[in-house]
C-alpha cells in the first residue's frame, strides 16, 4: 500500500490553518464581548472576557490596555497599572496607555522619592523606549540589509561620485546599526535580569524574611511598582526604589 504523502502533509496543513483560523475568531469574539461589558458598564464581566483571553496565551497591548481600564473601572488601581505597564512593554510609545498609566499612579498612595537622573540618563531610557525589543530587532535587520546594499554597490558600481556616496551612506548607516545593536543587547539583558512588579494588594505588611511570623519591615499600598528580587516557595523578595527591601507573599504582588 502506498501512503501519499501529499494528501496527509496537505491534511495537516488544512488542520493548522483551521485551528489558527477558530483561535483568532475566539479572539475576536471574547475582545468584543468584553467590549461590549465594558461599554454597558459591567466591568466585572469585561474582565473576566478579557482575562480568558490572557489565560488562553494572547497577549497584546489592546488586550492588556482593555483589561487595564476596567480594572480602573472596577476598582482595582494594582491590576489596573499592572496591565497598563504590560501594555506599555508592548507598545512603548502609545500616548493613550501613558495618559491613563499616569492617571493611575496619581492614585496611588504610596510616593517613592528617588534621586533626579542626570539628563543623559534619561535621554537614554527615552531612547531605549522607543521600540519593543521586537522592533529594534526589525530595525537591527533593516539597517543591516541597508549596509549590505551599500557595500553591493560600492563594489559593482565603477563610478568614482556613487562609490563615495556609497561609503559614506554605508558608514553612517553602520553607525546606526551599532547603535541599534547595543540598545537591543541593553533590553534583552535588562528582560532576563531585571524583573519589576506591582503590588495587587491594597495594603500589605511587607516582612523581614519569607516567614508569616516574621517581624513587619514596612506597609506598601497597591499600584506601587517594585523590583522583583528572589523567591523562595510562595514568598517574594522585593527591592523599592528607595532600596529597602523584605519579603511578601506572590499572590500581592504581580510581575510586569
Amino acid at each position: 500500500m502506498k501512503i501519499n504523502f501529499k494528501k496527509i502533509f496537505f491534511l495537516i496543513f488544512l488542520l493548522i490553518l483551521s485551528s489558527v483560523s477558530l483561535f483568532a475568531s475566539n479572539v475576536d469574539e471574547l475582545m468584543k464581548l468584553g467590549n461590549e461589558h465594558y461599554q454597558k458598564k459591567d466591568y466585572q464581566k469585561a474582565i473576566d472576557s478579557y482575562q480568558q483571553l490572557v489565560d488562553e496565551g494572547y497577549k497584546g497591548a489592546s488586550l492588556f490596555y482593555n483589561l487595564g481600564n476596567a480594572y480602573f473601572k472596577n476598582d482595582k488601581l494594582g491590576y489596573a497599572i499592572l496591565n497598563y505597564e504590560k501594555a506599555l512593554k508592548f507598545s512603548p510609545g502609545d500616548e493613550d496607555i501613558q495618559h491613563n498609566l499616569a492617571i493611575a499612579n496619581s492614585k496611588a498612595i504610596d510616593k517613592i522619592d528617588t534621586l533626579p537622573k542626570f539628563f543623559l540618563f534619561q535621554w537614554w531610557e527615552s531612547l531605549l523606549a522607543i521600540f519593543t525589543i521586537t522592533g529594534w530587532t526589525y530595525l537591527s535587520y533593516f539597517l543591516f540589509l541597508l549596509i549590505l546594499i551599500a557595500a553591493g554597490i560600492y563594489f559593482l558600481v565603477r563610478r568614482p561620485g556613487i562609490q563615495r556616496m556609497s561609503f559614506f551612506g554605508g558608514l553612517i548607516i553602520l553607525l546606526f546599526f551599532i547603535l541599534s545593536v547595543t540598545i537591543l543587547v541593553v533590553k534583552l539583558n535588562r528582560e532576563e535580569s531585571i524583573k519589576r512588579g506591582i503590588i495587587v494588594s491594597s495594603a500589605i505588611s511587607v516582612k523581614v524574611s519569607p516567614d508569616q511570623n516574621s517581624n513587619d519591615a514596612f506597609v506598601i499600598h497597591e499600584g506601587l511598582k517594585v523590583q522583583l528580587e528572589d523567591k523562595v516557595d510562595n514568598w517574594v523578595k522585593i527591592k523599592l526604589h528607595d532600596g529597602k527591601v523584605g519579603w511578601l507573599p506572590e499572590s500581592d504582588v504581580g510581575e510586569i
